[in-house]
């Protein structure tokens, strides 16, 4: 039995969220990325296959390195021979992109130690017909200086309930921010957060609070009271999710636990 730890991209568009869901519609199952993984190694493996993920994506969030570990009772393929293996048996909005053994104690979800989030948001006229389902269209060009000077407020240990989505269930509203950035791509501009864990919604709650203070000439003292405020009334609209990817999951560094 090895432990085996994918790297999977996918396309969220037409997922519901990366959490497998087999009574969710009517007591019927919708489609997953989970769900389409794991039955791409039961056709190989012959039987059910559990994977675990380093956490959660919503439907129409995607993933350009999500990551997964499974335990498998085959000796005879190679561990990095997987990508193949799987990529065979899935539909083409997911993909395999790199597979390895890790030792028997990992956990995608439990040893990893910081997630990073990228938002891709398209100011210009019109992006390509191939990218809108992979940006926020908002038709302007927003002050990235005052964005990054509101952004510099996630920083750290930090109470995140003011974009906590409702019916959020996590234990504890805190979570350590490594680094929030916004950086200009062409006719883009990219927000980069890493942190070690995320709320539900926390990302796009962040991500359309800080384009929606800004368009309205707020500064990052306004954005830093609303933060302190714990109050969920008072972030701006919640951004789409089309332009949002999981980006990265390191098992490097410190773990934290708050």
């Amino acid at each position: 039995m090895r432990n085996i730890l994918l790297t999977i991209s996918y396309d969220g568009t037409d997922f519901c969220g990366w959490q497998r869901q087999d009574y969710a519609d009517k007591g019927k199952a919708v489609r997953t990325v989970q769900a389409e993984v794991e039955a791409a190694l039961q056709k190989i493996h012959k039987q059910p296959v559990k994977l675990v993920g380093s956490g959660r994506t919503d439907s129409g969030v995607h993933a350009a390195g999500q990551a997964a570990n499974f335990f498998s009772p085959i000796d005879s393929i190679p561990a990095e021979r997987y990508v193949q293996a799987l990529n065979a048996f899935l539909p083409p909005d997911i993909r395999v992109n790199a597979s390895r053994a890790v030792p028997d104690d990992f956990s995608a979800r439990f040893s990893a130690t910081s997630r990073t989030y990228r938002y891709f948001i398209h100011c210009g006229t019109s992006p390509l017909a191939s990218e809108m389902r992979f940006v926020w269209p908002i038709h302007r060009f927003p002050n990235i200086s005052v964005l990054n000077e509101m952004a510099s407020c996630l920083r750290g240990e930090i109470d995140c309930a003011t974009f906590a989505a409702a019916g959020d269930q996590s234990l504890s509203t805190k979570r350590y921010i490594d680094n929030a950035v916004f950086y200009p791509d062409g006719e883009k501009i990219v927000f980069e957060i890493t942190a070690n864990a995320f709320l539900w919604k926390m990302v796009r709650s962040i991500t359309g609070s800080l384009i929606f203070f800004e368009k309205s000439g707020k500064d990052a003292d306004y954005f830093r009271s609303v933060l302190e405020s714990c109050d969920r009334s008072k972030a701006g609209p919640t951004a789409p999710p089309t332009g949002l990817f999981l980006w990265n999951v390191s098992f490097s560094g410190i773990r934290r636990h708050v």
